[in-house]
């Protein structure tokens, strides 16, 4: 399933006499078996049949249509005699390529209304021709100088540099990247750390100069020195700039370097490093910054990885039956309630084809659950929607039901907190946010929060006040009738299965999979020092592009396999939304499994709950 072009060139040309096609949504399978259309998109053939005319021709008035006929038969001769080597020049993707491709993440066995299935993508080798700006496949000349600035750098904090090449029958190939080692002595720990240092900003004398070039790795490109980045607490409402200097200065560059690429997932590393950019307006020291101080708050702070998505629902379950220590039961417990009682959870998509998150602001009492409960609740769910993405849709719409709410469902230090993980720590994930049904009260907490927000984040923000201004950016079918939508559709909480988590237990079976990911990772990182090096002396950037791509993929299909291994099911996954790398936002309903042996419901519902 190689292609060569992410954009569509051939369906360019074809259609450059037609009306510009609304933008396609990646599909997604439906209860009703039926692909969901976007806003204003009528229902399309498939591309098959898309430019083969299927009527006669209408006919041209016989009052001077000789002559006209005549002019319009050379014109499109002479135009098609133009395009031909523009065909020629073009390569299509082969039958099995564009099957594949339809087919390998979304099931659409059954399926009988199909809205043009083959601008659907689930693969980083072919670009969605709906793919924004800013991203893989979509960026400008300057904005793809600025990724790879940020590569050199991000590969120089990682202490990862090329390898000597190595040369096989005369003919010179690049050998795998270095990373840097893990663990060294005290003193050339120290030594490393003066080397990295990003602190100081008086001169450096000539020794200090020296030592610096010597031990900085190179990947053949010219690119700003780490330790002369011009670092500045402006625009900084974070501390992040605090945080960077933390984590060069006392985290191993390996340890940054697992996080980041236990961050990217199913995504494509490029697209990762994207959003900071952006976030960033393309300020590539300022995105440095920003994604290296995400890394130390995923390790140091949240423990994303080793916590959170590894100890998952029936971890906590277990540990809230179980544990002695009262501090840790009540975290435990109080994560669940918040799940039980669908605080907020994720259902459906809008318009545009994005992941939705249901907020639900009256079940929340500030004081009932624990700060790091919350917290946790907050990062679990932000990271269980990263799993419901897919290109070209990378953000998602959050809905705040502010039905009921009173001053009482007020916490001011959750916002905080939910406004920090999407402005600094997972950054261009929000597409839009729907406040619903907002009462008068809100207002004076609108006007407090408000200020708080990025004005680009601020922007993102619209208030609804009723089901029918809630349907401009939500189907009204997709609109669950608590929300006074048509869909029957209720939350209900699934607990967690015993043994559904057994896979992590077959630490042979993850090694396996985790050696060939570290394989295709290494090869990845290889790529992004040929790109890097190849940039600094004109080479082809197309070229290490589609490099990228090809390595991109399979990372992509990696993760799918390693996933049951590291990642602790959620109810996502009993509910039949996540299976196994494909995605079903509207399932039918799955026969109720046994649930772990702990306290708790089967399946519990806010209506369940005081």
């Amino acid at each position: 399933m190689f292609m060569s072009l992410r954009a569509h060139t051939l369906k360019r040309l074809s259609c450059a006499s037609s009306p510009a096609p609304t933008p396609r949504l990646p599909t997604y399978l439906s209860r009703s078996s039926t692909l969901l259309a976007p806003r204003n998109l009528t229902t399309s053939v498939p591309r098959a049949q898309r430019h083969a005319r299927t009527t006669p021709p209408a006919s041209f008035q016989q009052s001077g249509s000789g002559l006209w006929t005549a002019t319009v038969v050379i014109g499109l001769a002479i135009g098609g005699a133009l395009l031909v080597p523009v065909f020629r020049a073009s390569p299509r993707p082969t039958t099995d390529e564009r099957t594949s491709t339809r087919t390998s993440q979304f099931d659409i066995t059954d399926i009988t209304d199909i809205t043009d299935i083959t601008d659907i993508t689930d693969s980083f080798l072919v670009m969605a021709p709906n793919t924004p700006a800013g991203r893989p496949g979509t960026l400008t000349p300057q904005e793809e100088e600025k990724l790879r600035e940020l590569w050199a750098l991000t590969m120089k904090v990682f202490g990862v540099h090329a390898s000597p090449a190595e040369t096989t029958n005369g003919v010179e190939t690049p050998a795998l990247p270095v990373a840097a080692p893990t663990t060294a002595a005290p003193a050339e720990k120290e030594k490393k750390k003066s080397k990295l240092s990003v602190f100081s900003r008086h001169k450096k004398d000539k020794t200090d100069k020296t030592a610096d070039a010597e031990s900085t790795p190179t990947s053949g490109a010219s690119t700003p020195d780490i330790g002369r980045l011009s670092l500045s607490t402006d625009d900084d409402k974070f501390g992040q700039t605090a945080d960077f200097k933390a984590a060069i200065a006392n985290t191993p560059p390996e340890d940054l370097r697992n996080a980041f690429w236990s961050m990217v997932k199913h995504d494509h590393p490029d697209a990762l490093l994207l959003r900071f950019l952006r976030a960033r307006k393309w300020d590539v020291e300022k995105a440095l910054v920003m994604m290296i101080s995400t890394m130390h708050w995923r390790l140091e702070e949240m423990h994303v990885e080793d916590k959170i998505v590894k100890h998952g629902e029936l971890g906590a379950l277990t540990e809230a039956s179980s544990t002695t220590d009262a501090k840790a039961k009540k975290n435990d417990e109080d994560f669940l309630v918040q799940l039980r009682m669908g605080k907020s959870y994720l259902h459906g998509l809008d318009k545009e084809g994005r992941p939705m998150c249901i907020v639900r602001a009256r079940l929340h009492k500030a004081g009932e659950q624990t700060e790091e409960s919350l917290e946790k609740f907050t990062v679990y769910t932000i990271e269980t929607a990263r799993l419901l993405l897919r290109p070209p849709i990378d953000t998602a719409t959050i809905v705040f039901d502010m039905t009921d709410f009173s001053m009482a469902n007020m916490d001011y230090t959750p916002v905080k907190f939910m406004i920090k993980c999407f402005e600094a720590n997972y950054p261009e994930s929000l597409g839009t946010v729907l406040v619903y049904k907002a009462p008068w009260v809100f207002n004076a907490v609108w006007s407090i929060v408000r200020g708080w927000l990025d004005p680009v984040v601020a922007g993102k923000v619209s208030f609804v006040k009723n089901v029918d201004e809630l349907e401009k950016f939500v189907p009204r079918k997709q609109i669950p009738k608590e929300l006074g939508g048509d869909e029957d559709w209720a939350y209900t909480y699934p607990e967690p299965v015993a043994g559904e988590n057994d896979a992590m237990k077959d630490e042979a079976s993850r090694q396996a999979i985790q050696t060939d990911r570290t394989q295709i990772v290494s090869r990845y990182e290889s790529t992004v020092l040929a790109w890097v090096k190849a940039g600094a002396q004109g080479g082809s950037i197309e070229e290490r592009r589609r490099e990228r791509d090809a390595v991109a993929e399979e990372l992509r299909q990696n993760y799918w396999k390693l996933d049951p291994y590291v990642r602790a099911r959620t109810l996502y996954d009993r509910m039949g939304v996540i299976q196994q790398g494909q995605l079903s936002f509207y399932p039918a309903a799955a026969p109720a499994a046994a649930p772990a042996t702990a306290p708790g419901r089967v399946s519990t519902s806010a209506d369940d709950l005081d």
